[in-house]
């Protein structure tokens, strides 16, 4: 009986300890292909980011093409042309340089719809003295402007364009002037008074 009851026993042991052998060996192979997909999750991610920044941009290929362009056909810059007017509105100052061409428009070495954000009335302001004269395809534009803000920008801008449409024959003076493009308007923001809140507006009164 005491014999029977050990070798009972024995087979109980060896029983429960292939058991934990068996068990053993699949949580380890899980650990190792969670920790094989967590690295290599890690890996991938920095070489998406990395192939991403290494293609620039199309708003800087067109950027640099602009930029090009605009150095080889202003050889020595700006000042250096000869049909050139400054234009200014507000804050706002505007360079602009005329040449003959076919009636493109470049802005801070981008194009006029993209930099005024195709808002028509702003563009507007940059066409109407090449319009006013018939002139919308026969001069390129390029302009160098800074300071305010875009309104205040394609205001000075016109005014640029008008003064240098002067340089390439007085007779244009007549038909800008009768459309007021020649007039510089000298309207700025009122500086804020002292006890005011803006500069006419006064707090509230009260008697008591």
């Amino acid at each position: 009986m005491a014999t029977s009851l050990s070798s009972l026993a024995s087979s109980l042991a060896s029983l429960s300890f292939s058991s934990q052998i068996s068990q053993k060996p699949h949580a380890s192979a899980l650990s190792f292909t969670s920790a094989k997909s967590l690295s290599l999750s890690k890996t991938s991610t920095p070489v998406i980011a990395a192939s991403a920044a290494a293609v620039p941009s199309l708003v800087d290929l067109e950027t640099a093409d602009l930029k090009q362009l605009v150095k080889s056909r202003l050889p020595g810059g700006f000042a250096a042309q000869t049909i050139i007017g400054t234009g200014r509105r507000k804050s706002a100052i505007a360079r602009v340089v005329l040449q003959e061409g076919s009636g493109k428009i470049i802005i801070n070495y981008r194009d006029a719809k993209e930099y005024l954000q195709g808002n028509p009335l702003w563009l507007q302001y940059v066409k109407t003295p090449l319009a006013t004269l018939g002139y919308e395809s026969s001069y390129d534009v390029f302009v160098k402007a800074q300071g305010g803000g875009l309104s205040g920008q394609a205001q000075a801008i016109s005014l640029g364009i008008a003064r240098a449409l002067l340089k390439v024959s007085e007779s244009h003076r007549t038909p800008l002037r009768q459309e007021g493009l020649l007039t510089r308007d000298a309207r700025v923001v009122e500086r804020k008074k002292v006890g005011l809140k803006k500069a006419r507006k006064a707090p509230q009164y009260s008697k008591r």
